[in-house]
Parts: C-alpha cells; structure tokens; sequence
C-alpha cells in the first residue's frame, strides 16, 4: 500500500513539473511591423523589436534584393529604426537604415540567403559537395524572385508573417518559397517538428519549397546563405550533441553558427537549427529529411546580389566585416527525393546571447527516477525484512497460563 501511494505521488509531481517545461521567467515586450514609416506595398520589410527594462534587440527581416534578416542589439530600451525609404529604393541604399541613437548599437549582423541550387542525385549519396559540376541544374538566385505582399499574412497577435516568392520558370508554375518569420515574448518551445526551444532574446525562421516541380527524377536541394562579423573576428559552425531525442526523436544534433570574437565583453549572435528537415507540412518522424551543413566560405569579393545590409553597414562593408557563405543540403544517402512529396520544410532560430540548449526534461528526469529508484527502494526494503526476520527468536512451547 505504501509503495502504491509514493508512486502515485511521484507520478503526479512528475506530471506536474514536466507541465512547467523549460519555460522562463524572462521576457521581452514584442512588436510586428510591416514596412514602418511608409504606406508603399510593392516591397517587403519587416521590423520585429523586443525591449527589455535595458535594451532592444531590432530584428529587420526583407526581401528587397535577396531575403535577408539584420540582427542588431542596442543597451538603450528606448532605441529606434529609422528608414530613408527613398533611398531604400534606389540604386544607392547605403545609410537607408539606421538606429537611433547609433551610439547603442552594441552588436549587429546579418544572414542573407542568395542561392537555391538543384542538383541530380543519381547514385542516391546525398553528397552535396561531392557531386561533379555537370549535375547542376541552373541556381535560382532569390534576388530574381518576385515577392507576394507580406502584410497579408501579418499577424500582430500570433507575432508571424510570411515573405513568400516565385520564380518565372516552369518548375514554379504552381511553386513557391517561403520564408516564414517568428517572434516570441518568453521562452518556449515550438509545437510543430522540429520542437525547437527558442527565448525571448531568439527570432525563428522556416524555410518552406512547396509544388516546386523538380527538373528531374532524382533531384535534391541545397540553400545557399551569407553571414557577416566585424574584421576583429569571424563566424564558426559548432556541433552540439545529446543522448537526448525526447522532442525529436532519431535527431541527436543541433547546429550552430556562433560570432567568434575573442576578447570581446559582450554576448554576440547565432544561427542556430536541429540537423533535420520535413518532406510533409504536419513533420511526422517519417518525412524527416537529415540535412547536412558544409565548412565556411571566406568572401573577399564586394557582394554582387543586392540586399539591405548595404543599407545598414554602409558601401564599404567588405573592408569593415569579413563576410562568409555557407550551404545546407537536405537529405540523405538512400533516402526519399523531393519528388516524394514536393515539400520541404526548415527551421532555424536566430537570436542575440547564449543560444538555447536542450537538457532533459523535469518529467524524464522524474520517469528515470521512477524507473531506477524503485527497484533500488524494493531492495532496500526487502534486506532490511529479511534482517529483522533473522534477528527474531521463536519458541516451539506454548506458554502457561
């Protein structure tokens, strides 16, 4: 009876605790703006700014050139974006965007994504980097893309919009990319595949290919993106593992791409996403689609595509910053083509400080303890029976009365 009420009574602070999650107390106050200071809807930009009682951090995500999303981190809660929109639009958009004050400005970088490639996978390796040049079908160069009105898909509430393209080809007659942008308040975790843990100080990114028609029977996709740091240092690609699939089960790695800045007293940015991607929208553990990302490319060359990080770092961006390129390709050795579904789906966190980390959960801990401790405790408790029954003397006469 007793072993039947303390395991009910952990059960139930187990449940209790596992309700509770990783969530946090910390939180930022979040807003969602399409195109701020301008009623012009023949481009997209959107402005996300999370205060705290110290600072802001200005997430400015557009497709005007190739998609991009500026990360900037102030100390002032008070800090502003300030857009030139005509000069945004021209041909010479340095200085088009900027925070005031600009002496807040502690950190700011930026992710660009530049190319979708396509490439015939007829041995079935997933060998990205391995594939010979003539396997390449012609890259779709997002800067090409024409992009539907985001404010039609903004919502306030939710904190989301969707900056959605298409390309003037055949394979994108009933096809679409999209780049779908998250906001959060507080920490949490996402209820859709891949489960990612994201905070208050993290915006999140999903990159969608829906009814593209691939130009052939075996293709497979890669997506190209850039990334930049100040002179003084450099992006690095870091592996995290953990014995830990409990939110997405056969994953056991995340992926980040973290400033590496030494000597430097304050926090930077990061990347960061699970090695996996999904061939259905629900993201069932069978349309799981392991992506593989590739080494960092040094950028000497001035960037060629067009963006807004000439608008906020200036026309000598390449003497200031070391810009890098690298790829994520999607699939894997034996595994389903595109063709499969036509869908692809991605998701990845951008966010300022330490990046997120999965640690095992109050409830697994509380199950493991459930699962060890009561065989150890029925142990226990049977030495310590079988000791006083040893220990007791018994008399073969009946006493008299």
């Amino acid at each position: 009876m007793w072993l039947e009420v303390w395991l009910a009574a952990l059960s139930t602070l187990c449940a209790g605790l596992g309700a509770r999650g990783e969530h946090t107390d910390y939180s930022r106050r979040v807003s969602l703006q399409y195109n701020p200071g301008t009623s012009d809807q023949s481009v997209n930009l959107l402005h996300v700014r999370a205060v705290d009682n110290v600072s802001t951090i200005h997430y400015v995500w557009s497709t005007i050139g190739v998609p991009t999303a500026l990360l900037i981190y102030t100390s002032s809660p008070t800090s502003e974006l300030n857009i030139n929109w005509t000069k945004l639009t021209s041909r010479e958009p340095y200085g088009a965007i900027a925070i005031q004050p600009s002496s807040s400005v502690l950190y700011s970088t930026a992710l660009m994504f530049t190319r979708i490639f396509e490439y015939s996978d007829v041995n079935n390796t997933a060998n990205f980097s391995g594939t010979a040049e003539k396997s390449f079908y012609p890259t779709y160069d997002l800067s090409d893309f024409k992009w539907e009105n985001a404010n039609a898909t903004l919502n306030t509430s939710s904190l989301t919009a969707n900056l959605t393209g298409r390309y003037e080809s055949e394979s994108f007659q009933n096809g679409s990319v999209t780049f779908r942008v998250s906001a959060f308040g507080s920490s949490g975790r996402d209820l859709a595949s891949p489960r990612l843990l994201h905070t208050a100080n993290s915006s999140k990114l999903e990159f969608l290919m829906s009814e593209v028609k691939p130009r052939g029977n075996n293709s497979r996709f890669a997506l190209e993106m850039f990334t930049l740091e100040k002179k003084k240092g450099r992006k690095k690609m870091v592996s995290v593992r953990s014995i830990d699939d409990e939110y997405t089960p056969t994953i056991f790695e995340v992926a980040q791409l973290i400033a590496n800045m030494p000597n430097d007293s304050h926090a930077q940015g990061y990347f960061q996403w699970k090695s996996v991607a999904y061939g259905a929208v629900d993201g069932k553990r069978a349309d799981s689609l392991p992506c593989q990302y590739y080494d960092l490319r040094l950028v000497n060359e001035s960037l060629q595509f067009p963006s807004i990080v000439h608008a906020f770092f200036g026309k000598d961006l390449i003497e200031r910053y070391n810009v890098e390129a690298f790829n994520v390709s999607f699939g894997i050795a034996d595994g389903d083509f595109y063709d499969k579904h036509n869908f692809l789906s991605w998701s990845a966190l951008i966010g300022y400080g330490t990046p997120p980390k999965d640690t095992f959960s109050t409830l697994v801990i509380c199950i493991m303890a459930v699962a060890l401790g009561t065989p150890l405790l029925l142990l226990i408790v049977g030495a310590v029976v079988v000791f006083s029954l040893r220990n007791r003397v018994y008399s073969s006469y009946e006493p008299i009365n």
